[in-house]
């Protein structure tokens, strides 16, 4: 009987060796991504992901061409078929704003703000099998997770890798450095080209899984049908290690592209100039001026603060507040972020060292 039951013991833990063994190989680069998760300051929070991202197989499918698309993949993705959450994108507005400049020793720095009454930001830190190491930041409350979502608790902090998937803001190792802002009016892209479709915010993350320069970042988006994914207009503020800093707009589904060096939630491109402008947002102009002032050479003390001046105090039914600040520096690839204003709390983080 003793024999019996040893027996019977050492199968049942092989099999539960087994199934770990399987489970990890199956699942081991998300849950680690998961784990990693821990929170920085009020709003905001740092996941670390190495791994198969899951990009490469959405472009092979031919992307999403909608947030429904997305959701059905990127549940795919994080459950491998064995579970359906559920998961809904919700269409909400927000304010921001970016400039690039050049630094006295020959850098070259983005700020931006990103203005969002009570985001709840994650600062994805990527390094994929197959694509340039990242630093992203996502909303969560994009995803419909719920009310007063954190990604605190293990259930939370694997949803959150959904952010895989969507980038509002970000830089590569590359120093090529991207922002996605609304662009001043509620007409939607749709092209229907018959190439892979992505979304605003993941085809955000597919340029910077792709793109070193801006001009690769121009090609790719050429390679696609981009699709408005929240119910308004959007458009990218582009910048890479060279100095060229550009907007990107689509109008009547084509895609226009604008050297500028500030952005913010008005459209800039002959087509459409000033759509979006709203009375008593002198956001732009600030930016334009202090551009101007210092002929486009700042320190990164110097841009901190102006960017800093155009941030939204979180006044509720007056501004929507800043959820968060990033100075990005594009020749030695890294950023500083700063959550809801709090600039006394820097958190830097670098890239490809």
């Amino acid at each position: 009987m003793k024999k019996i039951l040893k027996i019977t013991l050492f199968g049942v833990l092989g099999l539960i060796v087994v199934a770990a063994v399987f489970v990890w190989i199956e699942f081991g680069p998300l849950l680690r991504g998961a784990m990693s998760a821990e929170k920085l300051d009020d709003g905001l929070y740092y996941i670390e992901y190495k791994g198969d991202d899951g990009f490469d197989g959405l472009v092979l499918r031919g992307g999403a061409a909608n947030v429904n698309q997305l959701k059905d993949y990127i549940i795919d993705f994080l459950t491998k078929g064995y579970y359906k959450p559920d998961i809904k994108a919700k269409k909400r507005d927000f304010g921001c704003s970016t400039l690039t400049v050049r630094t006295p020793e020959g850098g070259v720095l983005m700020g931006r703000n990103f203005d969002f009454t009570s985001a709840t930001g994650v600062i994805m830190h990527t390094i994929p099998d197959n694509g340039y190491e990242s630093i992203t930041t996502f909303n969560v409350e994009f995803f419909g997770f719920g009310d007063d979502y954190k990604p605190e608790g293990f259930q939370n902090q694997y949803m959150a890798l959904a952010g895989l998937f969507c980038a509002l803001d970000g830089i590569n190792e590359k120093g090529f450095a991207l922002a996605d802002l609304v662009a001043g009016d509620k007409v939607e892209t749709h092209q229907r080209t018959g190439k892979p479709a992505l979304t605003t915010t993941t085809a955000a993350r597919y340029l910077l899984n792709k793109a070193a320069s801006v001009d690769e970042a121009l090609e790719l988006l050429r390679g696609i049908d981009m699709n408005s994914d929240i119910g308004i207009a959007h458009h990218y503020a582009m910048a890479d290690a060279s100095g060229r800093s550009v907007v990107v707009e689509y109008v009547d589904n084509e895609m226009v592209v604008t050297e500028a060096p500030a952005v913010a939630n008005h459209y800039l491109c002959k087509a459409k100039h000033n759509v979006g402008l709203l009375e008593g947002d002198h956001r732009y102009d600030q930016l334009c001026q202090r551009f101007d002032k210092a002929s486009g050479v700042m320190t990164e003390a110097e841009l901190t603060d102006a960017i800093e001046s155009v941030s939204q105090p979180e006044v509720a039914g007056k501004f929507l507040g800043t959820a968060w600040t990033m100075v990005m520096d594009l020749k030695n690839p890294s950023v500083t972020y700063y959550s809801r204003r709090h600039f006394d709390k820097p958190f830097r983080f670098e890239l490809n060292k």
